[in-house]
């Protein structure tokens, strides 16, 4: 079957107008895409391709060995990982591989694009992604390996869950934490991880105010993820219907007052000097290796670098909630990260063989691992039991804020975060507007409204594809 990523290509095309082995002779190949009922012969071996948005040696060696894992424990199949630089890139490769009738069985997807992987259809209008749940069919274990997608922890459950289903399965899910050089704070008469906004610009003018002190005070990369989880935190949505998740969106909320106020503060801490901005958008990595230089002491980042963190810094270094509104009630933070996707029309062995995989990836022993690795929360329940049977999280405190901080969140749809068509292009909107408002002294208010115009420009004409 010949099929068409029809919603990623919308995606791209609206960002543009917006504005961006080895195998042995017994192997042979099974197309995720077709084959006899029933999968190969005993002499046959059947290829199950799992793109992976990682090229990082830790994270990718992960996936690598898992699939060699399954791979020694049945025999019959053969999960062959693929490594992409970013989410981006796997999407501009499943846009050539499913156009070309090869695409892979399992892909690496980032939690924003959910809304246009679900729009994903082939040519006949049928959607391009099976259901895990649907395919799962009520089973508890599949090829020995047990079901562990009812045993997902609530908060990435709540988001991934649409329409009752699973969709795809929660691989790696992160949320927002800070991180605190509490030698520079505690220099600075400051004991405790700030947990507002008034909090931290006391603890900038304390900071400032030593003679000796860093050259900046606080930190972030410029991604719109922030400002979604900002938006989560005082319990305002991003889009209408509900953000997405009791009907279709099709209007976006950037001048909303949690916005405005959320961006005037970051705005004014930059004019203070307290926010050092790298200067470039999504700088993950610079504003990691300021913090890691101790050119500023506090760094709002994703949880999945938590180890990293705690490894490869020579001060005391503690996780704490983001800082959020404290005039404002705190109904929560969202989750980030990515999920499996399953493409629909193998065969039957095939298909099983991809569940399966799926299932022993995020066992209660491999999740646990996982999160050890990196700091991504362990997605299911018994992992979390695990770790805590084992004292990891006596020995690694800082490992369990992220997962506090998404179990202290409301279940509400402003929390869950937004199901939003071209997400991806609505996100870069945001960003570049940001970049505005703090290189070019912009005012908040007008600067959003134009980005809240080219959103809603955006997200109408998605709409207009694929709203029917």
């Amino acid at each position: 079957m010949k099929y068409r990523l029809l919603a990623v290509l919308a995606a791209i095309s609206l960002i543009v107008a917006a504005c961006g082995s080895g195998d042995d002779d017994t192997t042979t190949t099974a197309a995720a895409g077709g084959g006899d009922d029933g999968g190969g012969t005993a002499a046959e071996v059947i290829d199950i391709d799992f793109w992976v948005a990682f090229s990082d040696e830790a994270r990718l060696g992960f996936a690598e060995d898992r699939a060699a894992e399954f791979n020694t424990k049945h025999p019959e199949y053969n999960v062959k990982v693929t490594s992409f630089a970013s989410y981006n890139d796997a999407f501009d490769a499943a846009v050539l591989a499913v156009d070309s009738g090869e695409p892979p069985g399992l892909i690496h997807f980032f939690e924003a694009a959910t809304r246009q992987a679900l729009d994903a259809v082939d040519e006949a209008g049928n959607p391009i992604f099976k259901s895990v749940t649907e395919a799962i069919g009520g089973r508890s274990e599949i090829l020995g390996e047990p079901v562990v997608l009812d045993d997902v922890v609530s908060a990435a459950r709540n988001y991934y869950t649409v329409d009752g289903s699973f969709y795809s399965m929660p691989w790696n899910t992160s949320s927002t934490v800070m991180f605190n050089n509490m030698d520079m704070l505690n220099a600075a008469g400051i004991t405790e991880p700030p947990a507002t906004w008034a909090d931290v610009e006391a603890a900038c003018e304390a900071l400032a105010a030593l003679p000796d002190g860093p050259s900046g005070c606080i930190t972030w990369p410029n991604h719109s993820w922030f400002v979604e989880q900002s938006m989560g935190q005082v319990g305002e949505l991003l889009a209408n219907a509900d953000n997405g998740r009791t009907g279709r969106a099709t209007e976006a909320y950037l001048e909303s007052d949690g916005m405005l106020e959320y961006l005037n503060w970051w705005k004014s801490l930059s004019d203070a000097g307290y926010y050092t901005y790298t200067g470039l958008q999504r700088d993950w990595d610079g504003t990691s290796n300021a913090y890691i230089a101790g050119e500023v002491a506090m760094l709002i980042y994703s949880s999945s670098d938590t180890t990293f963190f705690d490894e490869n810094t020579d001060f005391t270094n503690v996780a704490s909630f983001m800082p959020r509104n404290g005039d404002v009630p705190y109904v929560g933070n969202l989750i980030g990260g990515a999920t499996i996707w399953m493409l629909d029309g193998m065969d039957s062995a095939t298909e099983d063989g991809a569940l399966a995989f799926m299932n022993f990836f995020s066992n209660p022993e491999n999740a646990a691992a996982w999160h050890q690795l990196t700091g991504y929360i362990p997605i299911t329940q018994a992992a979390v039991d695990l770790l805590e049977s084992q004292g990891w999280y006596e020995e690694s405190p800082n490992s369990k804020v992220a997962s506090d901080q998404l179990a202290a969140a409301a279940n509400t749809p402003a929390s869950l975060g937004a199901l939003l068509g071209n997400f991806v292009g609505i996100r870069d909107i945001i960003t570049i507007a940001i970049e505005d408002i703090l290189v070019n002294d912009l005012d908040v208010a007008t600067r959003m409204a134009t980005a809240n115009e080219e959103a809603n420009k955006s997200l109408t004409e998605y709409e207009q594809l694929f709203g029917n």
